[in-house]
C-alpha cells in the first residue's frame, strides 16, 4: 500500500510545457489561490525564474523530451498547459485535460481538425508556400486563460 502523505495518486497536478508559455505566472497565481501541484517542464535550454511553491523539472534538449516528460508522468485528471497540438492529442486520450496558454481548451471531438490543419501548413511549407503563424498574444488571450483554467480546477475542487 502506497504511503499516502509521500504520493497521494488521486492528486490533482497542473503540468505545463514551460519553454515558451506566455502564461507561467497566471499558472502560479491560481495554483497558489487554490492549493494546486504544479510542475512546470522545460529544457536546459531555458531557465526558469518561478517560487519555491513551483516543481520545475528540467529536462534534455531533445526536440521531443519535455512531451516525452508530459506524457509519462501525467495521469487521468491532472491538467497540462500547452501549445503543442500533437501532445494534446495524446494527453487527451490518458484522460488529462490539455488546455493552450490562449485558453482554448483542446477537446476529442475537434483535435483530429487541428491535427490536420497542422499537417497541410507543414506540407505547404514543405512546398515552398508561405502560412501565417499564430496571431499576437494578447491580453484577451490572457484573461481567456485565467478564466478557463479557473473554471477547470474549481470543478476539480467541487467535486
Amino acid at each position: 500500500m502506497l504511503n499516502s502523505t509521500i504520493m497521494n495518486p488521486l492528486e490533482q497536478i497542473v503540468y505545463v510545457d514551460a519553454d515558451a508559455c506566455p502564461v507561467k505566472n497566471e499558472i502560479v497565481d491560481i495554483c497558489e489561490s487554490l492549493n494546486v501541484k504544479m510542475v512546470f517542464v522545460s529544457s536546459y535550454a531555458h531557465t526558469l525564474t518561478l517560487p519555491s511553491t513551483a516543481q520545475i523539472v528540467t529536462v534534455d534538449n531533445e526536440k521531443e523530451a519535455a512531451d516525452l516528460y508530459l506524457v509519462n508522468k501525467s495521469k487521468k485528471g491532472d491538467v497540462c498547459v500547452t501549445q503543442d497540438h500533437a501532445l494534446a492529442s495524446i494527453l487527451l486520450s490518458k484522460g488529462v485535460v490539455a488546455i493552450s496558454p490562449r485558453g482554448y481548451l483542446f477537446r476529442e471531438e475537434t483535435i483530429s481538425q487541428l491535427l490536420d490543419a497542422r499537417y497541410l501548413s507543414q506540407k505547404q511549407r514543405r512546398m515552398g508556400g508561405k502560412t501565417k503563424g499564430p496571431k499576437a498574444f494578447q491580453q484577451t488571450d490572457r484573461v481567456k486563460f485565467t478564466e478557463q483554467l479557473l473554471k477547470i480546477l474549481s470543478k476539480k475542487e467541487g467535486s
